[in-house]
């Protein structure tokens, strides 16, 4: 490879700009530069502000449905890319539509991170132990379906903003308690929070939580050439099963829908669950087989939970 960036011609990696966002970016850079022996201003991180970084939105607790949903973290940041203004861009893989504006691809991730959601409160460890009624914060619908599902009794709150943000939320208190990824804590080495993880038999999580996903003009060979160096073979698998069941159910910001592909061997199993927004209905299966047929796992078992769920299922919104 003859053009490899230079401090005096970086390679521009575009991102968000919450604290996991840049987090997320850097350690891109990282393994750009690792993997080419190059120095770490080779590599320019370029803050995008999206849709749904707004402020007045995220103060004003407004929904993320409300707002715009899919690509409300991710439009303005390939339209960047589209206009070249910056080279690659790097994404939380759970804030991804299933399909990419043309002139655009997505074949790059990092090794996977904790994929299981966290369960944030300083009084109680488990969602179990809270008491009747207590109010709890998240901007999630797959996590509110989930959690009205298994504590009807529970009341549920619209909590927005970046990690830092729903911290002081809780802090202040205007809930109990609420939930993060485990990845965003660990990548932001927080472990001062009072945290525990959840096992996604209790709660399974987010379709590519715990992913960092790459994005490049598809027409750019230098980018698809050096992204080729640090990509994960094994997310790329997973990821694979777990967004082929979302795109099977048309996944939007508007339907509760939960994945999680594992690899044994040559082996892949395959969870997944759809819900009713308002947690009344809950169908959950899994499907086991060659890790090869990955993507067909994942339509299998999203159209067997829909028959399970019957025609208009994904119709009750909140």
């Amino acid at each position: 490879m003859t053009d490899l960036p230079t401090p005096h011609s970086p390679l521009k990696l575009g991102t968000r700009g919450s604290p996991l966002a840049l987090a997320q970016a850097h350690e891109t850079q990282q393994r750009l530069a690792a993997a080419f022996d190059l120095p770490l201003d080779a590599f320019e991180i370029v803050v995008i502000k999206t849709t749904g970084d707004d402020r007045s939105l995220i103060d004003a607790d407004r929904p993320l449905k409300e707002i715009g949903n899919k690509g409300l973290f991710t439009k303005e940041i390939e339209e960047a890319m589209l206009a070249g203004m910056i080279d690659l861009a790097v994404h939380s893989m759970k804030d991804m539509p299933t399909e990419q504006p043309e002139g655009l691809v997505l074949d790059c991730y990092l090794p996977r991170e904790d994929v299981r959601d966290a369960f944030i409160c300083p009084e109680f460890s488990s969602i179990h132990d809270l008491p009747e009624g207590a109010v709890v914060g998240t901007s999630s619908l797959r996590r509110r379906a989930q959690l009205l599902h298994r504590r009807p009794d529970l009341t549920v709150v619209e909590f927005r903003g970046n990690l830092q943000t729903r911290l002081k939320k809780l802090h202040d208190g205007v809930a109990r308690a609420t939930f993060l990824a485990c990845a965003g804590l660990n990548r932001l080495g927080m472990t001062e929070v009072p945290q525990t993880a959840i096992a996604p038999e209790d709660m399974l999580p987010a379709v590519a939580q715990g992913a960092i996903g790459i994005e490049r003009r598809s027409d750019d060979t230098r980018a698809r050439d050096m992204l080729a160096a640090i990509h994960d073979a094994t997310t790329a698998l997973r990821l694979n099963a777990e967004r082929a069941f979302l795109a099977a159910l048309d996944g939007s910001c508007e339907t509760p829908i939960a994945a999680l592909a594992e690899l044994d061997g040559d082996s892949l199993r395959l969870r997944g669950e759809i819900l009713k927004t308002d947690g009344s209905e809950a169908h959950a299966g899994e499907i086991t087989g060659p890790v090869a047929q990955g993507a067909e796992l994942g339509r299998s078992l999203a159209a067997d939970l829909l028959s399970r769920a019957g025609d208009g299922f994904f119709d009750h919104k909140l």
